[in-house]
């Protein structure tokens, strides 16, 4: 976007005066506002009667100006629902507080990347975990291709079941692997990013939690798997 027009924009929305913007904000080019230079064009001011501090944006400032906030949106999501060979679990997302993690999540659904992962590690009581490619907890990477780091919220803690937080094997590993908790888990805050909770479907989470494991590898005798991920745009109701 042209200066001019994100100061136009902001002073619009913000309703302050173009001026002390300028003044306020000192990396702004104070020269688009000298009405001394004879150009009609921004940085050297004009010679019309044109109010650059009062005036309203046209339609298609407006667009420029949130084209970038639209596309960043559109690779984010409210809310998701988890298809799985025992039923759905719907999920409500964190875009806002863990926009990392949510757009790494929603990135991963929106072409299929978990479809057909397995839950392959469940403890009873505690949690079950999914999003390896390979079906064992040694496999999966981020959308970006490397591990992103952790994202930590003061409003988001483990005191409740349902919570669904991105597995990893330190601080800022997180790549593809997520698991959703049975139980409070406070010892798992500020070690694991939270970006979701099951609003629906709880009884589902409860019986993959229930199933009998090998004892060595944690992995249930039956296999349980996503089939599917489904994801809704923020604002979309489940």
């Amino acid at each position: 976007m042209k200066q001019e027009e994100f100061i136009i924009f902001f002073a619009y929305l913000h309703d302050v005066p173009g001026q002390e913007f300028v003044s306020a904000c000192p990396s702004i080019d104070a020269s688009f506002f000298d009405s001394s230079a004879e150009t009609g064009k921004p940085g050297g001011g004009t010679t019309n009667d044109r109010d650059v501090f009062n005036e309203k944006p046209t339609k298609e400032e407006v667009l420029a100006a949130t084209r970038d906030t639209a596309t960043a949106a559109s690779r984010l999501a409210g809310s998701a629902i988890l298809h799985t060979t025992l039923g759905d679990i719907h999920i409500r997302l964190f875009p806002r507080e863990c926009p990392l993690a949510v757009e790494n999540f929603v990135g991963h659904a929106r072409v299929g990347y978990y479809n057909g992962n397995v839950f392959h590690r469940v403890i009873k009581g505690f949690m079950i975990q999914t999003g390896c490619p390979l079906g064992t907890g040694t496999g999966g990477k981020s959308i970006w291709g490397e591990d992103f780091k952790d994202e930590f919220h003061p409003s988001l803690r483990h005191d409740r079941p349902y919570t669904v937080s991105m597995a990893n094997c330190g601080a800022n590993t997180n790549a593809s692997q997520f698991f959703i908790t049975v139980a409070p888990t406070p010892w798992l805050d500020n070690k694991h990013t939270i970006f979701g909770r099951v609003i629906k479907g709880m009884e589902v989470v409860q019986k993959i939690s229930n199933l009998k494991t090998n004892t060595k590898t944690e992995r249930p005798n039956e296999d349980v798997n996503i089939i599917s991920i489904s994801v809704k745009d923020l604002g979309a109701g489940l």
